[in-house]
């Protein structure tokens, strides 16, 4: 048996369509929930065909299974805001006998907004029962960066990477998110031999106060104007198919992109392929 156990966190979505207002309210933490803002939340849903079940937590189960063969540990998967939770996988770790857990979200930035709060999760069940090994950010890392380089390495288009936007006060905090995301695309362009690049944010939500930018609506408008005729995305801030991809992407920036006469496609996420959960296996490398 192990003394070592990896739990694999990521920010969870509902598996049915039935589960979007419990989804919903887990996230907005007991806030009140505008019933527009939920309305337009089960309308995507229901556009992406998830009545009965969620393809992205079948990926999110493959993906913690290949990284618990590669790794030979045991690894349980944590949502932060779906089943289970975070403390349900901590405290399964911790009944089987774990005295480190090793901490790793499926987001590669840093921000005290996203990661700080899956830390905060995890350091409050476990309470000192056991150590905590907590993988803060992994953006720079060699088999994430080689995985996009790959995905871009042959285009023409003029790439875009993208992430999901935070409130921009966290600038005037110091936080590292901006800069390990532009440090990222530095790195996987430079990997690529790419020089036609740019970044933009997607996935804003509605709260009343600025958010980082550009928004990629916008930014797409820019690139049109610039003469730019073919574009590829490459979200650097996500690692599977989730809403913000299939919505935010292959819905919204491709609906934009036709009206402004625009060619869109998008890299292929890695999901849980055998060099994305390789990737994870190098990240976890505190297990050994």
């Amino acid at each position: 048996m192990s003394d070592t156990a990896v739990i694999l966190m990521a920010y969870g979505s509902p598996e049915r369509l039935a589960d979007v207002p419990a989804y919903y309210s887990d996230i907005r933490g007991g806030r009140p929930i505008a019933p527009e803002h939920l309305e337009d939340l089960v309308a995507r849903y229901r556009a992406l065909g998830i009545e009965d079940s969620n393809p992205l937590n079948a990926i999110t189960e493959a993906t913690r299974a290949a990284l618990e063969d590669e790794l030979g540990v045991p690894v349980y998967t944590g949502m932060k805001h779906w089943e289970p939770h975070i403390a349900d996988a901590a405290e399964s770790a911790l009944a089987a006998g774990a005295q480190r857990l090793v901490g790793l979200v499926l987001a590669p930035h840093y921000s005290r907004l996203s990661i700080a709060g899956y830390r905060q999760q995890l350091e409050d069940v476990v309470a000192g029962r056991a150590e905590i090994v907590f993988v803060d950010s992994w953006h720079d890392d060699a088999g994430f960066v080689s995985i996009l380089a790959d995905r871009i390495r042959d285009t023409d288009a003029h790439v875009v990477f993208t992430a999901h936007s935070l409130p921009a006060r966290i600038l005037d905090e110091g936080d590292p998110y901006r800069d390990q995301l532009l440090e990222t695309s530095r790195l996987v362009a430079d990997s690529a031999g790419v020089e036609d690049w740019s970044f933009s944010f997607q996935s804003e939500s509605p709260t009343g106060e600025p958010w980082l930018g550009p928004d990629i609506l916008d930014h797409l408008g820019d690139l049109s104007a610039r003469g730019v005729e073919s574009v590829l995305v490459c979200p650097v801030g996500f690692v599977s198919d989730h809403l913000e991809i299939r919505w935010d992407i292959d819905t919204e920036a491709q609906d934009r992109a036709r009206e402004l006469g625009l060619r869109l496609d998008r890299i292929e996420m890695p999901n849980d392929e055998p060099n994305s959960t390789m990737r994870f296996a190098l990240v976890a490398r505190a297990v050994k």
